[in-house]
Protein backbone atom coordinates (compact mmCIF):
# COMPACT_ATOMS: atom_id res chain seq x y z
CA UNK A 1 0.00 0.00 0.00
CA UNK A 2 1.24 3.50 -0.75
CA UNK A 3 0.20 6.74 0.89
CA UNK A 4 -1.47 9.27 -1.36
CA UNK A 5 -1.34 13.03 -0.75
CA UNK A 6 -4.49 14.65 0.60
CA UNK A 7 -4.25 17.54 -1.86
CA UNK A 8 -2.65 16.54 -5.14
CA UNK A 9 -1.05 19.23 -7.25
CA UNK A 10 -1.39 19.09 -11.02
CA UNK A 11 1.23 19.27 -12.29
CA UNK A 12 3.38 18.22 -9.36
CA UNK A 13 5.40 21.07 -7.86
CA UNK A 14 8.58 19.05 -8.26
CA UNK A 15 8.97 16.69 -11.20
CA UNK A 16 10.01 13.19 -10.11
CA UNK A 17 13.38 13.21 -11.86
CA UNK A 18 16.91 14.39 -11.09
CA UNK A 19 16.55 17.67 -13.01
CA UNK A 20 13.26 18.54 -11.31
CA UNK A 21 14.61 17.73 -7.87
CA UNK A 22 17.81 19.71 -8.43
CA UNK A 23 15.88 22.73 -9.70
CA UNK A 24 13.77 22.82 -6.53
CA UNK A 25 16.73 22.67 -4.13
CA UNK A 26 18.93 25.56 -3.03
CA UNK A 27 22.66 25.59 -3.78
CA UNK A 28 24.09 23.60 -0.84
CA UNK A 29 21.25 21.08 -0.87
CA UNK A 30 21.54 20.72 -4.65
CA UNK A 31 25.24 19.98 -4.35
CA UNK A 32 24.59 17.39 -1.65
CA UNK A 33 21.83 15.79 -3.76
CA UNK A 34 24.10 15.47 -6.79
CA UNK A 35 26.95 14.11 -4.65
CA UNK A 36 24.70 11.41 -3.16
CA UNK A 37 23.16 10.54 -6.52
CA UNK A 38 26.53 10.26 -8.26
CA UNK A 39 27.95 8.13 -5.43
CA UNK A 40 24.95 5.78 -5.35
CA UNK A 41 25.13 2.31 -6.81
CA UNK A 42 22.47 1.71 -9.47
CA UNK A 43 20.27 -0.20 -7.02
CA UNK A 44 20.51 2.70 -4.52
CA UNK A 45 19.75 5.53 -6.98
CA UNK A 46 15.97 5.18 -6.70
CA UNK A 47 16.14 5.58 -2.92
CA UNK A 48 18.31 8.68 -3.26
CA UNK A 49 15.87 10.19 -5.78
CA UNK A 50 12.86 9.37 -3.62
CA UNK A 51 14.38 10.85 -0.45
CA UNK A 52 15.50 14.03 -2.17
CA UNK A 53 12.19 14.38 -4.03
CA UNK A 54 10.50 14.50 -0.60
CA UNK A 55 12.99 17.16 0.55
CA UNK A 56 12.50 19.21 -2.60
CA UNK A 57 8.71 18.90 -2.44
CA UNK A 58 8.67 20.13 1.13
CA UNK A 59 10.99 23.01 0.20
CA UNK A 60 8.71 23.95 -2.72
CA UNK A 61 5.55 23.80 -0.59
CA UNK A 62 4.46 27.28 0.56
CA UNK A 63 3.44 25.78 3.92
CA UNK A 64 6.61 23.68 4.19
CA UNK A 65 8.19 25.78 6.94
CA UNK A 66 5.01 25.55 9.01
CA UNK A 67 4.83 21.78 8.53
CA UNK A 68 8.49 21.32 9.43
CA UNK A 69 8.10 23.43 12.58
CA UNK A 70 4.97 21.52 13.60
CA UNK A 71 6.73 18.17 13.06
CA UNK A 72 9.74 19.26 15.10
CA UNK A 73 7.70 20.61 18.01
CA UNK A 74 5.31 17.65 18.04
CA UNK A 75 2.15 19.52 17.04
CA UNK A 76 1.77 18.14 13.52
CA UNK A 77 -1.63 16.50 13.20
CA UNK A 78 -1.50 12.77 12.66
CA UNK A 79 -3.92 9.95 12.01
CA UNK A 80 -3.90 6.33 13.08
CA UNK A 81 -3.35 3.50 10.64
CA UNK A 82 -6.79 2.18 11.55
CA UNK A 83 -8.43 5.48 10.60
CA UNK A 84 -6.46 5.63 7.37
CA UNK A 85 -7.48 2.09 6.44
CA UNK A 86 -11.12 2.84 7.24
CA UNK A 87 -11.06 5.95 5.02
CA UNK A 88 -9.51 3.96 2.18
CA UNK A 89 -12.10 1.20 2.52
CA UNK A 90 -14.92 3.78 2.59
CA UNK A 91 -13.51 5.34 -0.58
CA UNK A 92 -13.28 1.93 -2.28
CA UNK A 93 -9.47 2.06 -2.40
CA UNK A 94 -7.20 -0.95 -1.85
CA UNK A 95 -5.83 -1.49 1.65
CA UNK A 96 -3.46 -4.40 1.04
Amino acid sequence: MTAQPIHQHEPERVPRNANGIAAALDGPARAQFYAELLAAAPEEAESVLRRWWCEASLDADPSGDRLTAAALDGTLSTTSVEDLLARRRDAGLPVE
